[in-house]
């Protein structure tokens, strides 16, 4: 059964069947709607499944799809990870400091 961060908080009676609510993937340096599409297509739809995707396999999925050039998914887990904790202050300073998704 997968859980919302809204539904874990909630009152939700354990047992109950709650719907995976995908996360906005483009809010990520790098994401655009095409790869957002992608990701979710490997089950990768959350900010939390993409901060505990290893980059080996975001590499993979890009790869596979023969979209290796178009996006460098090396910070990837580290903004979804900030952007999954809700700390969208860190990750708006993370942003400053990237250029197409790589750290300048």
């Amino acid at each position: 059964m997968w859980l919302t961060r809204a539904a874990e908080e909630s009152e939700i009676p354990p047992g109950e069947a709650t719907t995976l609510v995908a996360d906005d993937l483009t809010r990520i340096e790098g994401i655009g709607p095409k790869i957002s599409g992608l990701l979710q297509g490997a089950g990768i739809s959350t900010f939390e499944e993409l901060a505990g995707t290893a980059v080996d396999r975001l590499e993979q999925i890009l790869a596979d799809a023969n979209l290796a050039g178009l996006a460098n998914p090396r910070t990837w887990p580290e903004q979804a990870g900030l952007a999954a904790e809700g700390d969208w202050q860190r990750l708006e300073t993370l942003l400053e400091e990237l250029k197409g998704g790589r750290r300048a």
